[in-house]
């Protein structure tokens, strides 16, 4: 059965290659992307896909990567790594391993999203695929899972390598997948000092290489970048009053321009737009009977929040709700998606969120399908 509800919300509901800032907030960036994490719609770009190299922004895939391998069980925190001569020998930015040193996989992920440490990310991209191009090759399947059209990884670190680029647009996506669907990541990007090897004699430092984080309200991440072809890089994510914006800056030829930029690109997303919640995930959004089955009905209820982007001091505007039922199947386990909300203006769909069981409901057992057939026939029914 499907309903439609009618409701009233202010604002518009931005597309990507739709929304211009009336002027040029980053001049010195080769390329720049402003989106809302929970919709990714593009309040600001430039140039967002012509393909670039990238720097240690390609850390955020093998992130990914490591965040996936822990909650999938396959590695833990506190497993501890052996460092190869081959990771060791890393130069750029480091901890300074040193061949056969022992750190665990939480220590190694500190040193890769505080300090951008090459060295610690080919240790955990050994650990974990056995070698570098293994773990490339991970990373490469992640991106086509993503839909990523205009990216090629050659290595896990960023390092200048001919055939390693990326786009704006592109580390627009990465960036929502770790924000949104590993928030685990800002636990650790959003500390600005802490240590290694504590209770050694080689204790080591950590500061954050994202100044930004200390300095900009909301910040929290994620990854900032530097080489001779990718010059400053920077992706910063910043949360203010229920909203999460994501900052990507490209192609500076100075740090601190590139952060006064990322800065206004921020301060231009916080004060032209707002986050609003239309339905919290978890109510109750229809229900679906069953036959044959030891639920009457199951609810369905929203997996995340309902968000719509509103411009600051535009008019009320409709849209309308539809739900759009999934073909499903007993058994049905607590958390399977069996629709989708859909959000439309007028006769466009702009969103649409997944629609999941409340519970779980399995088949109907041959002897209780009997007697309730049977009471039915006593019943009369």
């Amino acid at each position: 059965m499907k309903k439609i509800f009618i409701i009233f919300l202010c604002g518009i509901l931005f597309l990507p290659g739709m929304v211009k800032a009336e002027t040029d907030i980053t001049p010195n960036a080769k390329s720049a992307l402003l989106i809302e994490a929970s919709t990714g719609k593009v309040l600001y770009q430039k140039n967002a896909q012509e393909k670039v190299a990238i720097a240690s922004l390609t850390k955020m895939m093998s992130q990914i990567i490591v965040l996936e391998q822990i909650e999938q069980g396959k590695i833990k925190w506190d497993d501890v790594v052996t460092a190869s001569s081959n990771a060791a020998g890393y130069g750029g930015t480091q901890i300074y391993l040193q061949p056969g040193e022992k750190m665990t996989v939480e220590d190694l992920f500190k040193g890769v999203s505080m300090a951008s440490a090459n060295d610690a990310v080919v240790a955990l991209a050994e650990f974990i695929a056995g070698s570098e191009d293994a773990f490339v090759k991970l990373m490469m399947e992640k991106a086509k899972e993503l839909g990523l059209k205009n990216t090629n990884f050659v290595n896990p670190t960023g390092l200048d390598q001919e055939g390693h680029y990326s786009t704006a647009e592109d580390l627009g996506i990465i960036a929502r997948e770790l924000v949104n669907n590993h928030p685990k990541i800002l636990e650790f990007s959003s500390m600005y000092e802490d240590y290694l090897r504590e209770n050694t004699e080689n204790k080591f430092w950590l500061v954050n290489t994202n100044k930004l984080i200390r300095f900009y309200d909301g910040a929290d991440g994620l990854k900032t970048g530097f080489t001779d072809a990718a010059k400053y890089c920077m992706t910063v994510t910043a949360k203010r009053n229920n909203m999460r914006l994501i900052a990507i800056i490209l192609g500076e030829e100075v740090s601190k321009v590139r952060n006064a930029e990322t800065t206004a690109l921020l301060d231009y997303g916080f004060q032209s737009y707002q986050a609003k919640t239309l339905k919290e995930k978890g109510i109750v959004v229809d229900k679906i009977q069953l036959e044959r089955s030891n639920k009457k009905e199951i609810e369905l209820i929203l997996k995340d929040d309902i968000q719509i982007l509103e411009q600051i001091g535009t008019t009320d505007k409709k849209y309308q709700e539809k739900i759009k039922l999934n073909n499903y199947q007993l058994p049905i386990k607590k958390g399977d998606v069996l629709g989708k909300l859909q959000i439309y203006d007028e006769n466009k769909l702009v969103s649409e969120y997944d629609l999941i069981a409340k519970e779980d409901a399995k088949k109907q057992t041959l002897l209780s399908y009997y007697s309730e057939n049977l009471k039915k026939i006593i019943m009369g029914s």
